[in-house]
């Protein structure tokens, strides 16, 4: 019999280490190729490890609630034949992937070991965790982990946080306010979290995995960035008459929907490329342009969860090329098939409150950008209309548009800029355009 050594894949490229959440096949069980063994989890993305092999689980390697380094062996696939029988692609993935996860993980240890004086493993999500909340490494190592071995995991770092309050930085004990250096990470104070009593008749719900990680980013942004919100309205009446128009022969031609999503997106990618400074990232005192402009779409999911696919290099493609984008990820992310690179990588992220009929709102940064643009609902009003025979009131298709920004780098001005750019693309987009 061959044995076939299944392996922790590389689920993006920050990605050291998964979670396993619910093993799906047995011990001793049959498998065919492509059937789905077992769930993991990182910080990033959920998914499914499919079976590369036809054969048995004759061996699991780690229980559910584990965290496995990317290219450890998790499980043993015996197979019918003999040993060089074995699929071509088996070996190449047995003794190429440990090698490179082995490094990773390595050079980690290593980076912690010379920060913080000890040999303890920390993860990178425990480490930015630390960093972003100025919490020493001695500090680390004085607390007790809930994870394998004793390791610290996210949720023991965040309950240490939750007591630990306001008290004072280290790093501020160690010099007069007056000789403090500049905070390169722009860190701010942690404001105590109020105690809590629920009264009868209420119900308690425990928040799900992805809720959690949605409501860490979410006031860890807060946190990280200044928030400012400017906000323009924009007449798309154009826009509104040229999808009434085309919607119906564009899906029978291309068996897709046409909405108004793609148009936003296209407009929105053109106003980045002209205004840099809102396609970025902080590091310090340091601006990050990005060369590419990869957008993000903010997604609800059936569940009420939130998920961000992103739309690569959006500049570089056409109304038809990102309409098709749009439509697939959007589909995928509500059937839980997102590829973890596909919710990776975004300088810019466009939420769409319209959908819900809501006119506005502020949503929140996606860090580590620099802005986010939130799409309202359109509606009919009477607008003051200029001609050639003076002014006119007639009824047109109204949204506004709200960009929140991180004030660090963006000023009012700025944003003021980006979005009047916006507001003259969509409401000189031409009503005759083919797609």
């Amino acid at each position: 019999m061959a044995t076939f050594e299944l392996i922790m894949p590389k689920l993006g490229e920050s990605v050291i280490e998964a979670t396993i959440t619910r093993w799906l096949k047995a011990e001793g069980e049959q498998v065919n190729e492509d059937d789905a063994i077992v769930e993991i989890a990182t910080d990033k993305v959920d998914s499914e490890i499919p079976s590369p092999v036809e054969g048995k689980i004759v061996k699991r390697l780690y229980n559910e609630g584990d965290v496995v380094a990317v290219g450890k062996v998790i499980a043993f696939i015996e197979m019918e034949g003999e040993e060089e029988e074995a699929p071509a692609a088996a070996p190449a993935i047995a003794s190429v992937e440990p090698v490179v996860a082995t490094a990773v993980v390595e050079t980690v240890e290593t980076v912690v070991e010379n920060e913080a004086g000890s040999d303890r493993f920390y993860s990178p999500l425990v480490k930015n965790i630390a960093r972003k909340e100025n919490i020493p490494f001695k500090e680390l190592d004085k607390l007790t982990g809930s994870g394998k071995e004793g390791r610290l995991t996210k949720d023991d770092v965040l309950a240490y946080l939750a007591n630990r309050g306001s008290a004072p930085m280290v790093a501020a004990q160690a010099v007069a306010p007056a000789a403090v250096a500049p905070v390169s990470k722009f860190a701010a104070p942690r404001t105590e979290v109020p105690a809590l009593v629920s009264a009868a008749g209420d119900t308690i719900v425990e928040m799900d995995r992805m809720r959690r990680l949605i409501a860490d980013h979410m006031v860890m942004s807060k946190q990280v960035s200044p928030h400012v919100t400017s906000f323009i309205d924009v007449d798309v009446t154009n826009i509104v008459n040229w999808r009434n128009k085309v919607k119906d022969s564009f899906q029978k031609r291309e068996n897709q929907k046409i909405t108004y999503t793609p148009i936003f997106f296209e407009a929105a990618a053109k106003a980045l490329r002209e205004y840099p400074q809102v396609n970025a990232s902080v590091d310090g005192y340091h601006m990050i342009l990005r060369k590419n402009i990869h957008i993000g779409m903010a997604t609800a999911l059936p569940n009420g969860n939130l998920i961000v696919p992103v739309i690569k290099n959006v500049d570089e493609k056409n109304l038809l090329g990102i309409t098709k984008n749009v439509n697939d990820l959007a589909a995928r992310a509500r059937a839980n098939k997102l590829q973890p690179d596909e919710i990776q990588g975004g300088t810019f992220t466009i939420t769409n409150f319209g959908s819900f009929d809501s006119l506005t709102g502020t949503p929140i940064i996606n860090q580590p950008q620099v802005a986010i643009l939130a799409v309202g609902a359109i509606r009919k009003q009477p607008a003051v209309i200029e001609t050639e025979y003076g002014d006119v009131i007639a009824i047109r298709h109204i949204m506004i548009l709200s960009l929140a920004y991180d004030h660090r780098i963006v000023d009012g001005a700025l944003g003021g800029m980006y979005l009047k750019r916006l507001k003259e693309l969509l409401e000189g987009f031409d009503p005759q355009r083919e797609i």
